[in-house]
């Protein structure tokens, strides 16, 4: 397995998508060497150095604690990390929608961490062990951090992150539902971990078909109406933010919390749960028999 770039930077910058290809090499991809990092350097486009968010030690400690941890079985360790990254890596919204960030994270900061939980195993049909470049530089459900931030993001319950634990702890559930405008509703979210802690959906066929059920209902009933959400309040983001230099690490085996937002009310949860699970049974789940 790689390890890290030589060079490895003191702070986050961002990495144009021109520049990207140049260093994703097929010895990268292919898991056997990445690239020095000085060259890499060269191209970047710095960040306020102020900001105490951009340090990338916190962030590097977090990838090598993780590798360590779940070493046997590294799928699991979205779940551990995505709560983690995103209570470090305090972004707004728009911050976190600019790729160059999630660029230079991924090919400067942490190559080694994208090559060992991405690293796919040799199959009769793709005998090379390869990684899909777009864990390097894809869209926001596919990059390698930018879907464990939007994940944690969208799935935390105001500054409760079990929820994303649960989402996260189900690869199914993030590579599908994270591409669904809905999911931005915050009840949306919480009932999809409702339906997934009750063991109500569980294979990724029935989370596919739940979540094809969900966006098509969507189109003629309004969520908001069924199960209303609360205002947020964008003071509460912008203090949290504000605390990120003196904010402490994250513990490693307590959950961070998040901004100090309002919680999604419960009745609209419960609204959710009851109407979704409604719409699982009667939804068309390959392999399903009828009246199963």
């Amino acid at each position: 397995m790689i390890t890290q770039p030589d060079h490895v930077p003191e702070r986050l910058a961002l990495l144009p998508a021109s520049a990207v290809d140049t260093f994703l090499t097929e010895e990268l991809l292919r898991g056997e060497r990445v690239h020095g990092g000085i060259d890499l350097a060269k191209v970047v486009e710095e960040l306020p150095e102020d900001d105490a968010r951009w340090w990338v030690e916190p962030i590097r400690s977090l990838v090598e604690d993780a590798m360590f941890e779940f070493r046997e079985d590294r799928t699991r360790a979205d779940a551990w990390l995505a709560p983690r990254l995103h209570a470090t890596l305090r972004l707004t919204r728009r911050e976190a929608a600019d790729k160059r960030l999630w660029n230079h994270l991924a090919l400067a900061v942490a190559p080694d961490y994208v090559a060992w939980r991405h690293l796919r195993e040799p199959t009769a049909r793709n005998p090379e062990p390869r990684i899909a470049a777009e864990r390097f530089r894809g869209p926001a459900d596919r990059q390698c951090f930018s879907r464990l931030w939007w994940a944690a993001e969208l799935f935390r319950n105001g500054p409760d992150y079990g929820p994303v634990e649960i989402a996260c702890g189900n690869q199914d559930l993030i590579h599908t539902v994270l591409r669904l405008d809905l999911i931005d509703h915050r009840p949306t979210a919480q009932a999809l971990v409702r339906l997934l802690e009750r063991g109500t959906v569980t294979t990724g066929r029935e989370i596919n078909g739940l979540s094809a059920a969900i966006n098509a209902a969507g189109a003629t009933l309004i969520y908001d109406v069924l199960a209303p959400d609360e205002p947020r309040n964008p003071a509460r983001l912008r203090e949290w933010i504000d605390e990120a230099a003196s904010a402490p690490p994250v513990g490693r085996h307590e959950l961070p919390e998040g901004p100090d937002e309002d919680p999604v009310p419960e009745e609209s949860v419960d609204a959710l749960t009851a109407y979704f699970t409604e719409l699982f049974e009667t939804a068309p789940i390959r392999g399903r028999k009828n009246g199963d």
